[in-house]
């Protein structure tokens, strides 16, 4: 992904999460599997700018890092602060990254003698593989003397993946649309998408952000809010207009081409052991079109030889 990309994915996420209900409800999601803990009108905002000074008094190092979201939640009147960290792409040291912004945050409270709240956090993914990323310290550090692994402290990293969130946990109508239509473009779903119920059009924007699907806000009817029905009719309309192949060009089509590869080699894996090099780069390269015809002809498959014949 282009530098570009990313930050406009990243402040995309932080003008969702700047909505206290959607603060709310998916830290909710991530710490408390959607039971409603934490309050929108119990959150208090943080500066995310971490600062602090280490090192020698007459020679200090000021450290600087910069937190995505924070806040202060009330939970049961104790309070508690919680961070956010927004990811479209994939970083094996994330835990170490956590650490040190969650240590800083304790460094700061003791530093200014303020009382010292517990600090948790977790990473929001928007990315459309899955994340595989260690999310303890103990699985990053490799060889820990088994005599050493009881006094070595962990610490833990929540990951919430966008793709593949639960969204009937979600209360939050926007969280939760955000959510919906991110899934949906994900899978190249244009069924699940084109139905006749209204939605804020800058959820809709939101959700084209996460998934780096191709639309901007003049292809979209006018006004705060649209029917999804009529959007989608006139999205489709306008790159017929223009000679575009509209799954193409929104990505829809290349998603469901993904999701029908992946389906169709794990089942002929299942049928034929396994897969040859060459069968799996054609399979990678075939249209959807011969990707149905395949599907529909599975069950006569007995050899590589017949799914060349089929998709050839």
């Amino acid at each position: 992904m282009c530098i570009k990309e990313r930050n406009a994915s990243d402040s995309t996420c932080k003008k969702l999460l700047r909505d206290k209900g959607c603060f709310a409800d998916l830290c909710n999601y991530a710490f408390f599997q959607g039971r409603q803990v934490i309050q929108p009108e119990e959150l208090v905002s943080r500066e995310n700018d971490l600062s602090t000074l280490i090192g020698k008094v007459d020679k200090p190092t000021e450290i600087k890092r910069y937190r995505d979201v924070v806040r202060k939640a009330s939970i049961h009147g104790e309070y508690v602060i919680i961070g956010v960290e927004h990811q479209s792409t994939f970083d094996e040291k994330m835990i170490f990254r956590i650490l040190n912004y969650d240590a800083t945050i304790y460094i700061n409270q003791v530093e200014s003698k303020q009382e010292i709240y517990p600090v948790g956090s977790f990473v929001f993914y928007t990315g459309d593989k899955e994340w595989k990323s260690p999310e303890t310290l103990k699985e990053t550090l490799k060889n820990i003397p088994s005599e050493m692994e009881p006094y070595i402290n962990d610490w833990r990293l929540p990951v919430v993946e966008l793709k593949i969130m639960d969204a009937r946990k979600l209360t939050n109508q926007r969280l939760k649309e955000v959510v919906e239509i991110s899934q949906s473009m994900f899978a190249g779903n244009y069924d699940d998408l084109r139905n006749n119920r209204k939605i804020e059009t800058e959820n809709f924007m939101m959700a084209a952000t996460f998934t780096r699907t191709k639309i901007k806000r003049e292809d979209l009817p006018e006004g705060d809010e649209i029917n999804m029905c009529e959007a989608m009719d006139k999205l489709f309309q306008r790159f017929e207009d223009q000679g575009m192949e509209k799954g193409e060009t929104i990505g829809f089509e290349k998603g469901k081409r993904e999701e029908k590869q992946n389906t169709l080699k794990e089942q002929l894996k299942v049928k034929l052991g396994t897969l040859s090099r060459p069968l799996e780069k054609q399979l990678t390269n075939t249209s959807l079109e011969k990707l149905n015809e395949l599907t529909l002809n599975i069950f006569n498959v007995t050899s590589e030889e017949d799914v060349f014949r089929i998709i050839n």
